[in-house]
């Protein structure tokens, strides 16, 4: 049987999770330039996943469609190649084999 967490590891978590954030903010303060370099970075990829958003929720039922295309043919609208209840395999086994007649 498992034994239950004890306080004193909850403990150290919450501590440690504290003391990160505590220097991330003291180092999110600070004037350095390794700081400028991650808000610019930090910044365009907050502005990248708010545009890839925004353009799903735009254009996300044409890009959907133009994938998932309605029909009556195969997986996504095409037409199948052999008889569904066949494989690519078993069409070709059962015919005689072909050969070029010039």
């Amino acid at each position: 049987m498992d034994e239950p967490w004890d306080f004193e590891f909850l403990s150290r978590i919450v501590d440690s999770l504290v003391t990160f954030l505590s220097e991330f903010v003291d180092d999110w303060l600070a004037n350095d330039m390794r700081v400028a370099v991650f808000k610019i970075l930090f910044s365009w990829l907050i502005l990248s996943l708010v545009a890839i958003h925004f353009a799903w929720k735009v254009y996300g039922h044409t890009v959907n469609d133009m994938y998932y295309r309605q029909g009556t043919g195969g997986q996504n609208g095409g037409t199948p190649d052999t008889a569904p209840h066949l494989s690519g395999w078993d069409s070709s086994a059962g015919e005689a084999l072909k050969t070029h007649h010039e």
